[in-house]
């Protein structure tokens, strides 16, 4: 073949082989540009669905009050009456907690010559940590408890809980350790002041709790003697809930004797959003014969009560 003619083959093929390799590519990049629409259209099908759980509201409160300056001090000097205004007994004795944005308290205590009043507080703010679970109904979960372990009407012995956990009581994370060895402790789930049976000088001494207390005027020889008509009996009959307080609220009202004394316990608990709070108010009398009032302690703790509602809120 002669070289003009080779040279005449060659740009043919050539030219062949660069059509064909134009065909392809294109069909390539036409194929590339179909996946990718198709990819992007699927995505636009579900805008911001990644299939992740949606994580429960927190909770109203995220810091406590300070307890000790958490009553006004009119307030307590009409629940601890008998000592000067400047008496550094309506200063309290603050608990002692790992985490004051987790759980607060204090303690009051005034000796008479007739017997001592004692008021305690705690302020115990709950967080689940389970992303499914509030820390409202985490804090719910837990009064339920508290309610069902002071025999509460209606108080659920098995609440329906949620599944998720949530931070100790004592706010560290790790249960029973709120309260270092020989400090003040909080007041246990059942409401109970820890001093049912307990002497005045907080000697351990054998005592009789009369369950379901019924109100008797002070100073009766009897306990159990009314000193109201049956309709007023109602409102101080124990343990009760109380429909007009915070979220969810119960009153108890225990009356103790024993050899050094007697004694009337009331405790009110109550929930608003993630907190709950505790109020044990108690009344000792060393006459066996002078039964501190139910209605009055009962009136007292429940004034009180409402008026840390308001506390929470500020």
């Amino acid at each position: 073949m002669q070289p003009a003619q080779q040279r005449r083959a060659y740009v043919a093929g050539a030219a062949r082989a660069a059509a064909v390799l134009t065909t392809v590519l294109a069909a390539i990049g036409l194929s590339g540009c179909t996946s990718t629409a198709s990819h992007a259209g699927l995505d636009d099908g579900k805008p911001g669905d990644s299939g992740a759980p949606v994580a429960a509201a927190p909770g109203k409160y995220r810091t406590l009050p300070e307890a000790c300056g958490a009553v006004d001090p009119k307030t307590l000097r009409n629940l601890l009456p008998g000592a000067e205004e400047d008496d550094p007994v309506y200063d309290g004795q603050a608990t002692v907690t790992y985490d004051t944005n987790r759980r607060v308290g204090c303690r009051w205590k005034l000796e008479t010559s007739s017997g001592t009043r004692y008021l305690t507080l705690d302020f115990e703010r709950v967080v689940s940590y389970d992303p499914t679970v509030s820390d409202d109904d985490q804090a719910k979960e837990r009064y339920e408890k508290k309610a069902a372990a002071a025999h509460v009407p209606g108080a659920s012995e098995t609440p329906s809980a949620p599944s998720g956990s949530s931070g100790s009581e004592s706010g560290s994370g790790s249960p029973g350790k709120d309260t270092p060895k020989g400090s003040a402790s909080a007041p246990s789930d059942s409401g109970d002041s820890g001093k049912d049976g307990s002497g005045e000088d907080g000697s351990k001494t054998e005592g009789t709790k009369v369950e379901g207390a019924t109100p008797h005027a002070s100073g009766t020889d009897e306990p159990g003697t009314r000193g109201t008509d049956d309709a007023d009996a109602s409102e101080t009959v124990a343990p009760r809930r109380l429909d007009d307080l915070a979220d969810d609220a119960f009153l108890d009202d225990q009356l103790v004797t024993s050899d050094s004394g007697i004694h009337r316990d009331v405790t009110v608990v109550f929930r608003s959003s993630n907190v709950i709070a505790t109020i044990e108010y108690d009344q000792w009398s060393t006459n066996n014969k002078h039964i501190p009032s139910s209605e009055e302690l009962q009136v007292n703790a429940e004034d009180l009560a409402q008026e840390l509602t308001g506390r929470l809120s500020e």
